[in-house]
């Protein structure tokens, strides 16, 4: 593709992470729109009928052993394979916190609190279905409106409000409540985070302060040298 060389060492990175989203967002698509699940026009069903040991239907097991899967190899890849940013510290504990919801959820039967968290966490791929901001295979795919619409409007809408609200309505007694609402919490806070970069990299294209598309969480040359 003629790549330069340091896009060509991310190459491996995007294109995995591209595969991964496309093929994720397709089933958590699928799970919520196309079955009889009521996730996501009516968030607080996520706790009808909730109950200790409940059986977890199949199609959403799955997705739930997918995405632990995916994260689970995130957290060593991050650390160890993929390029090193400035934000590459918060990524993990993203990693980490992700995954420690999508078990502790499954463990404790609150799958249906997974399923629309995973579809926000999926719609990643409503980002334009592109790889990372500042990927060799699309540089500006993280000024995708998707990226505010789904991590900073449906996420709290769709999610917190079940979790934080509707879940002591439906389950009073719900347990590990402040445990799994503090999870989701930090999430929106890395959300906004992230939203932040976007905005540096606006203000930095309108002042004219950058020549060529770049991602603004890459250390330049000096601070690759200090790093």
């Amino acid at each position: 593709c003629n790549l330069q060389p340091k896009d060509a060492a991310k190459m491996p990175e995007s294109a995995w992470k591209l595969l991964f989203y496309t093929l994720s967002w397709s089933y958590g698509t699928y799970l919520l729109f196309f079955t009889d699940y009521p996730f996501f026009y009516d968030p607080p069903s996520v706790f009808y009928g909730w109950k200790k040991g409940m059986d977890v239907p199949t199609d959403i097991a799955i997705a739930y052993l997918l995405q632990c899967s995916f994260y689970g190899h995130s957290i060593y890849a991050t650390a160890y394979m993929d390029t090193w940013r400035k934000d590459s510290v918060v990524m993990l504990l993203h990693h980490v916190v992700t995954l420690t919801l999508i078990a502790f959820s499954y463990a404790f039967r609150e799958a249906g609190e997974g399923c629309p968290g995973q579809e926000v966490v999926l719609g990643e791929a409503a980002l334009g279905l592109t790889p990372p901001p500042g990927s060799p295979l699309n540089p500006p795919c993280s000024l995708c409106p998707g990226r505010f619409w789904f991590r900073l409007y449906w996420f709290p809408l769709k999610v917190l409000y079940a979790t934080c609200y509707s879940s002591l309505q439906s389950v009073p007694n719900i347990p590990f409540y402040f445990f799994f609402n503090a999870l989701l919490l930090i999430l929106t806070l890395m959300n906004i985070y992230w939203f932040l970069y976007i905005v540096l990299f606006v203000a930095k294209v309108l002042m004219g302060q950058m020549q060529e598309v770049n991602d603004v969480r890459e250390y330049d040359v000096e601070d690759s040298k200090k790093t």
